[in-house]
């Protein structure tokens, strides 16, 4: 990979193919790249009757590792706080409440796409200095 603007375009052409994957699964999407105190939820999306927070990664080859690979535990924190964010602004309230992961792979052939539904538990840890 190389600078930092690549990685922007691949992840701008990453959450464009995932949205339109899962609004092509039956999916509504509600918010994209939504901007809370802990950190960015790249897709907020309705499934039925949840309220799914999708975490989208994006790359141009497998070189060093599947897409999915880079939601590690950290990133889950940061994804679940930015939820619990989310969800205490927005009143959310009786909603089954998941994380998704979509791995975007960008080929030449076009984007293959992996969606990993209930991806992982909410994840929390304590506070930081």
């Amino acid at each position: 990979m190389t600078a930092g603007g690549d990685r922007s375009i691949e992840g701008i052409a990453g959450e464009k193919a995932a949205a339109q994957f899962l609004r092509r699964k039956g999916m509504k999407v509600l918010r994209r790249n939504w901007k809370g105190r802990f950190g960015e939820i790249d897709l907020i999306v309705r499934d039925g009757d949840a309220l799914v927070f999708v975490e989208v990664k994006a790359r141009s080859s497998e070189r060093w590792g599947a897409p999915e690979d880079a939601v590690t535990p950290a990133k889950q924190i940061h994804l679940t706080r930015a939820a619990a964010e989310f969800v205490a602004r927005y009143r959310v309230r009786d909603r089954l409440l998941r994380f998704d992961v979509v791995s975007v792979l960008l080929t030449d052939d076009g984007p293959v796409i992996r969606h990993f539904a209930d991806a992982f538990p909410p994840r929390y840890a304590g506070k930081k200095g």
